[in-house]
C-alpha cells in the first residue's frame, strides 16, 4: 500500500492551499483517511479525517471552519482544501490511512492508522 501526497508549499497570510493524497496497492472494503501535521518541535497533531463508507468528515478545533477534507470521486484519494492559511498553521502535512470504518473517538490517534504516506511541506509566511 502506498500513499501519495502533494501540494504543499509557501503561502502569505490569509492564502489558500490544497493538498492531495492517494492511496494505491490494494482495494479496501472500507476506508479511513486523515491529514495529521507536525510542526517544527511540536508533536503531530490531527487535523481532519474522512470515512469512505459513510462519507463523514471530521476536524480539529484548530482547522474547523477553514479546512475541508473531500473525496476525489475520479480516484482512491482525499483533498485538503485550506484556506484562510496562518503562520500556525505551518506544518509538514502527513497522510495516512487505515483499511477499516474507524470510530469516532480513534480518528485522532496515530497509532490508529496502518499507512502513512510521505509529508508535504506547508508553511505560511509573508
Amino acid at each position: 500500500v502506498q500513499l501519495q501526497a502533494s501540494g504543499g508549499g509557501l503561502v502569505q497570510p490569509g492564502g489558500s492551499l490544497r493538498l492531495s493524497c492517494a492511496v494505491s496497492g490494494r482495494d479496501f472494503s472500507a476506508l479511513t483517511m486523515a491529514w495529521f501535521r507536525q510542526a517544527p518541535g511540536k508533536e503531530r497533531e490531527f487535523v481532519a479525517a474522512f470515512r469512505w463508507s459513510t462519507g463523514s468528515t471530521h476536524y480539529s478545533g484548530s482547522v474547523k471552519g477553514r479546512f475541508t477534507i473531500s473525496r476525489d470521486s475520479a480516484k482512491k484519494a482525499v483533498s485538503l482544501q485550506m484556506t484562510n492559511l496562518n503562520p500556525e498553521d505551518t506544518a509538514v502535512y502527513h497522510c495516512a490511512a487505515d483499511p477499516t470504518h474507524l470510530i469516532v473517538s480513534r480518528l485522532s490517534n496515530l497509532d490508529a492508522y496502518d499507512y502513512w504516506g510521505q509529508g508535504t511541506e506547508v508553511t505560511v509566511s509573508s
